[in-house]
């Protein structure tokens, strides 16, 4: 018989979640560095308030999540010799991503832009295959 769950039994479960945890650890560092940067200097506040007004406010919670898929398959190439990266590989790392996202989501830490949400899902989604798209075969 077929197993039709044997790929995704078979993916490197294991690298992939180190990746996605190591990739949510840079991007919230430096969230809270915004967050602090922002708290703590009034120039910097206001030299980066046009980003956050209308227009492109609704448009930087994607750049962001589309970012962190960036950023992982960026750290997936690194790692070639434990992940093999193809189409079911990349999926696996949006999977890990997005619960490496979640679990961020459920501790008490501050958040500016990095937070679980359909938007997130949708730019991680396409930052991982934009970035991999070389390895869809």
């Amino acid at each position: 018989m077929n197993d039709p769950l044997r790929r995704f039994k078979s993916q490197p479960w294991k690298p992939l979640s180190l990746i996605a945890l190591t990739t949510v650890a840079i991007v919230s560092a430096i969230d809270y560095l915004l967050i602090f940067l922002l708290a703590n200097s009034e120039p910097f506040r206001s030299s980066i308030s046009f980003l956050f007004s209308p227009p492109l406010g609704m448009l930087i919670p994607l750049a962001v999540a589309g970012g962190i898929g960036i950023l992982g398959v960026y750290i997936c190439d690194q790692f070639r010799s434990q992940v093999f990266l193809n189409a079911g590989s990349l999926w696996a790392l949006v999977l890990c991503l997005v619960i490496a996202l979640a679990l961020t989501g459920l501790l008490p830490l501050p958040s500016f832009l990095v937070q679980f949400s359909y938007p997130a899902l949708l730019g991680i989604m396409v930052g991982v295959f934009w970035k991999g798209r070389r390895y869809w075969r």
